[in-house]
């Protein structure tokens, strides 16, 4: 067994491992083996687990501005973000300091809080469509509770959602598209009946449905970060309001990702278009756990103590997370998000000039402030059937090879890629230099 240890006292010089064999640093491999004796799969969150794009994880301890550092002590340049929960940085001193000072005056506490209600004013404050906002645990349970209040409020029954979004753990809605697309979802995970998810329809993204009376909502991603960063064709997100008026549904926008990500009013305020409810996450936790919906007044007094849709949380609204979510909101100026604009198309470029260097096909489209991959060297995608032609092999040995080099990419070709007011010119220009080796190995590799 690998015993815990105090690495403040470890004898080995310069560990900063958070477990040791108080001998010198234990290895990434020990500790994601010792994890999968505990743990199914060593992971709490099966991307984790490198399985898509092969090798054995590093394992986390510690993090500070763009860079995380593993076990072992290696530093890489993180363009992962906690998948986008983190924006100014990993231990930015504003978010350390409201933490601190939350958790001092405790932790959680089963009754209202200020800090929920100034962290649900900042949200209205800043987004329009959002009248009144309930706090809750995760991107999850903001997806299941907006599908669950927009069935109450409208009395019917059908979702419709879109091939290749993803809104969370919420089994109505993890479903697959496949030749299903545009009629009756099927189940996307063992464990879930065809009962939960015969309600469910799945229509291809950027193509407007036709909807019915029956329709309760339709959910969207309305950048779709989760298939490569695809963007909305120009009339899509305003033909899915117009459409969803006509016949009385309720539009929800999943800004989990986007929500003070691309913008201080989410994707909503990019594209001009406004939902009846949005779902919020990420961002608004400062990179704790966290949810949120937000919508119309007369929508969102449908949820209990007012109205009759159930929610509750022991957890919701925790004062350790609004005070890091409040701290972020308030560095979130226009100026600061110029800047990650700029930066954004910083590293799409850098990361295109270093594959074309090297002869590796590839892609990286910007929306906003999110850098997506495409490993192809077609159109960009605008559906999931065109963002699965990526090439995901290509894309394994590019993760691999930046990984060797210090940079560390999502493990799945589908993510987005997140910078931050941590990555700044200097960091980028790392980056460049970083991904010109990654580019020429990965190459080398898929030509051996």
């Amino acid at each position: 067994m690998i015993p815990f240890c105090d690495p403040s006292t470890c004898p080995a010089a310069g560990c900063v491992a958070t477990v040791c064999t108080g001998a010198g640093v234990p290895s990434n491999r020990e500790l994601f083996e010792r994890s999968c004796r505990a743990i199914p799969g060593g992971v709490n969150s099966s991307i984790r687990a490198f399985t898509a794009v092969g090798g054995s994880p590093y394992v986390v301890a510690r993090a500070q501005g763009p860079y995380v550092f593993d076990v072992e002590g290696t530093r890489y340049i993180d363009l992962v973000q906690s998948y986008g929960a983190v924006i100014l940085g990993h231990a930015h001193p504003a978010i350390t300091a409201a933490i601190n000072a939350a958790a001092a005056d405790g932790t959680s506490f089963g009754a209202p809080t200020p800090r929920e209600m100034k962290l649900a004013e900042a949200i209205g404050e800043r987004v329009a469509s959002c009248e009144r906002v309930r706090l809750m645990n995760s991107g999850t349970e903001a997806t299941s509770t907006a599908v669950r209040l927009a069935r109450g409020v409208t009395g019917r029954d059908l979702i419709v959602t879109f091939s290749g979004n993803f809104h969370g753990a919420t089994d109505a809605l993890l479903v697959a598209g496949g030749s299903g697309v545009a009629t009756l979802g099927l189940p996307g995970t063992a464990g879930i009946p065809h009962a939960t998810v015969a309600n469910t329809i799945v229509a291809p993204y950027n193509v407007v449905p036709q909807l019915d009376e029956h329709v309760a909502a339709v959910i969207v991603e309305p950048v779709a970060a989760n298939m490569g960063v695809v963007a909305p064709l120009a009339g899509f997100l305003a033909g899915l309001r117009a459409e969803c008026d006509r016949v009385g549904a309720l539009l929800i926008f999943d800004e989990v990702i986007t929500g003070f990500r691309v913008g201080a009013s989410g994707a909503q305020g990019l594209f001009d278009v406004r939902p009846d409810l949005t779902c919020f996450g990420k961002v608004i936790g400062g990179g704790l756990p966290i949810g949120a919906v937000g919508g119309r007044a007369e929508i969102m007094e449908g949820l209990t103590p007012i109205g009759k849709v159930f929610h509750a949380g022991t957890l919701a609204g925790n004062p350790i997370a609004t005070a890091a979510g409040l701290a972020v909101l308030n560095e979130l100026t226009d100026d600061i998000y110029h800047e990650l604009r700029r930066r954004a198309q910083q590293l799409s470029e850098v990361l295109l000039d270093a594959c074309a260097s090297a002869g590796l096909t590839a892609q990286f489209p910007v929306t906003g402030t999110l850098v997506g991959i495409y490993l192809g060297d077609g159109p960009l995608p605008t559906n999931f059937d065109e963002a699965k032609t990526t090439n995901e092999a290509a894309y394994a040995a590019l993760f691999q090879a930046a990984l060797n080099q210090g940079i560390a990419l999502a493990p799945g070709a589908y993510e987005a890629l997140f910078v931050g007011l941590a990555h700044d010119d200097s960091v980028i220009d790392q980056i460049a230099m970083a991904a010109h080796s990654a580019a020429v190995a990965a190459k080398r590799a898929l030509d051996s």
